[in-house]
């Protein structure tokens, strides 16, 4: 995430699509995404390891993300596709929208 220009995030849906074991420093990741929130109208990860039931985004990165996120959503199939698109047409104001999809 270093170097990514967040400015052009002003408003947006921001989708990010990674399993997020980037090798980015937490805290570096945690800086970014704070700065992220501030500026995007709502933040959506698409992560194809969170289908398996064994996955536990508590680590590194993708630890470091996860409050910032609107929706977390898997994406692993063409099916859970349908997912991502309703994280985006989500509502930011939706309170139970996070928890449905994390």
């Amino acid at each position: 995430m270093p170097g990514v220009d967040v400015g052009l995030a002003r408003g947006a849906v921001v989708v990010i699509i990674s399993d997020g074991w980037a090798l980015d420093d937490p805290e570096s990741v945690h800086t970014q995404m704070a700065r992220l929130r501030r500026l995007a109208y709502r933040i959506i990860w698409v992560n194809p390891r969170k289908i398996a039931l064994d996955y536990p985004p508590v680590v590194g990165g993708m630890a470091a993300a996860l409050p910032f996120l609107d929706a977390f959503v898997s994406g692993h199939s063409y099916a859970a596709l349908a997912e991502v698109a309703a994280a985006i047409r989500a509502d930011r104001s939706d309170p139970h929208e996070n928890t449905r999809t994390r």
